[in-house]
């Protein structure tokens, strides 16, 4: 990780869950952290928790669901930190109501932060990212609902397989145009399985094997830690079947 010594990190949905373990393994590893999320309190806790760290951690109240939001947020970040090194696009939107009940507004928010959002700011750290000439890493958070979709219960969690498996694909278009435009820029693409956040229900947690946010954060790690002539296109993630912990 000495390669990202005092660089710039966004790390999306920074509230909690994955993203909070993200933020505070990136800066105790001296890297400066900005956090986008909606609840700025929880940020501004995390924030006092680790100020006494290497790096440093700025968290910006963000709705990952409004361009206006992502676009006035790197504007901030271009101001104040000039370049973004790595960008993590972790924040995610679950519905368990069923597809063929929803409302447009909670169709539309699962597309608008699981597929939109990440686009968003994707697009706006590779323009900075290519204004510098910067070899960056952008590592998108998936899951393997986004490999195969699968009913638990009463529900196959609507429209969220489907902004996943298009997550994948804007990953590998992405990947391409970097490539085109000839830019240095790796892309990761990430598929955990079911983590102990605030997203699964807690009857799953209680009746299913699951992994630790630390464990994502582990792997985000790994493929950052990369040489720069290495890429991790892909990691899948997953409990051990049949683990089940207490």
């Amino acid at each position: 990780m000495d390669r990202w010594n005092n660089k710039v990190a966004v790390v999306t949905g920074a509230s909690s869950g994955i993203g909070e373990d993200l933020v505070k393994t990136l800066v105790k590893k001296n890297v400066n952290v900005i956090g986008l999320a909606r609840r700025i309190e929880k940020m501004e806790k995390i924030k006092n928790d680790i100020k006494n760290e290497k790096g440093s951690f700025h968290p910006i109240k963000c709705d990952i669901s409004r361009e206006e939001d992502i676009i006035n947020a790197f504007q901030w970040i271009k101001k104040n930190f000039k370049t973004v090194d790595i960008l993590v696009n972790n924040a995610g939107a679950v519905d368990f109501g069923l597809t063929i009940e929803s409302s447009t507004e909670v169709l539309k928010n699962i597309i608008d932060v699981n597929l939109m959002g990440p686009t968003f700011c994707t697009r706006e750290a590779v323009k900075i990212m290519r204004a510098n000439n910067t070899a960056g890493h952008i590592i998108n958070i998936d899951s393997i609902l986004g490999q195969n979709v699968s009913f638990y219960g009463t529900t196959a969690a609507n429209l969220y397989s489907p902004s996943k498996y298009a997550l994948k694909a804007m990953s590998q278009v992405v990947e391409l145009e970097l490539e085109y435009v000839k830019s240095p820029t790796k892309v990761t693409t990430i598929f955990p399985g079911m983590v102990k956040t605030e997203m699964p229900p807690d009857a799953a947690l209680q009746t299913m094997p699951y992994v630790d946010a630390e464990d994502i954060s582990d792997a985000i790690i790994y493929a950052l830690s990369t040489p720069p002539h290495v890429q991790i296109k892909e990691l899948t993630i997953t409990p051990v079947p049949g683990c089940q912990r207490k």
